[in-house]
């Protein structure tokens, strides 16, 4: 690796926000690429973005923005892909450069929908980045509480520790912690899944479930997830760490997690398409549950996951809420 590495956020979000945030508490410079021309032109002007965590004032000379995903790529030596997974692949589309030589971390917490592979995998497979040059940044963390520059805890993975350390250094502040991890994929389909069990979390809480059900649900949930990354990638891991529970837990109880949300509206009786509508953000969670099923499915595992299921029975099969979840209590203890 180069000894000065320029660091390329892709995704004017409140992820990509956030990333861009605890970046710049370390570099003098960091590239930003976002679709939106009239969003580039407030930063610059009001030194905020106006669409996400506008509390954080940035100094925008410390920020060179761009609406072309080329130019930033090409500035860049380490990507940070912060874009939703359901617009992932059309952004990619408008490359015409190499992202060969590129180190690349994903920040996005579920599937590529045009694949079906987490984000790793298909950068793998498509564009044939060796895996020591991916990496994955998740939580726990919520961008609301970095905005808030609340003590907050990110696990960096790749299978190369020392670009892993190198990400790390970068984000790490007076209120971000780190710590590294060469599990790329168990802790990159952890954070695909814990969208999944918390829009059964919010599912549940819609429908009038209470804090006793919640916590028998989240147990059964982390034991899920674990048959499922065993099944798809078995390792030693230990599945009680941040990255796993703690990130399942932050995103199934808090306030703040949009999958929460969304699953909260379908139990109080939203449709899909409404609630979508009316929270104008992207719950990923809703992608990441019929690529999880129909793995499983595929395995002939889904008999070992009974709450992905009845959120695919939900979402998919427009079955009643209510009902599923009255079969779904008998298969937990």
């Amino acid at each position: 690796m180069k000894d000065k590495l320029t660091f390329g956020v892709f995704g004017g979000g409140s992820w990509g926000t956030a990333i861009v945030k605890m970046l710049t508490e370390n570099l003098d410079e960091v590239n930003w690429y976002m679709r939106s021309d009239s969003a580039i032109r407030h930063i610059k002007k009001e030194w905020h973005n106006p669409n996400y965590l506008s509390s954080v004032e940035f100094d925008v000379d410390q920020l060179k923005m761009s609406f072309d995903i080329n130019e930033v790529v090409e500035a860049s030596d380490v990507l940070i892909f912060a874009i939703p997974s359901a617009f992932l692949d059309r952004e990619l589309q408008n490359l015409t450069v190499s992202l060969k030589d590129k180190i690349i971390f994903s920040a996005i917490k579920g599937i590529v929908p045009e694949s079906g592979r987490i984000v790793g995998e298909h950068f793998n497979e498509k564009y044939e980045i060796p895996f020591e040059n991916i990496g994955v940044i998740t939580g726990p963390c919520h961008a609301e509480e970095v905005a808030l520059e609340r003590l907050s805890y990110l696990t960096i993975a790749c299978a190369d520790a020392d670009k892993a350390k190198m990400v790390a250094k970068h984000l790490k502040s007076d209120y971000i912690r780190t710590k590294i991890s060469d599990d790329i994929i168990g802790t990159e389909y952890a954070a695909m899944l814990k969208n999944i069990y918390a829009i059964a979390a919010g599912i549940a809480h819609g429908l009038g479930y209470g804090d006793n059900f919640q916590s028998v649900l989240m147990s059964n949930a982390i034991r899920e997830m674990k048959r499922f990354i065993d099944r798809v990638y078995k390792m030693k891991r230990n599945i009680n760490a941040s990255a796993y529970l703690g990130d399942l837990l932050v995103t199934g109880y808090s306030t703040f997690s949009r999958n929460r949300m969304f699953g909260n509206m379908i139990g109080k009786g939203y449709t899909v398409k409404s609630a979508m509508m009316e929270m104008n953000m992207v719950a990923e969670g809703y992608y990441a549950t019929q690529s999880a099923h129909d793995l499983m499915d595929k395995l002939q595992k889904k008999s070992k996951t009974p709450i992905i299921n009845a959120v695919y029975q939900v979402l998919y099969k427009n079955k009643n809420p209510k009902k599923v979840f009255e079969k779904l209590t008998e298969k937990l203890d």
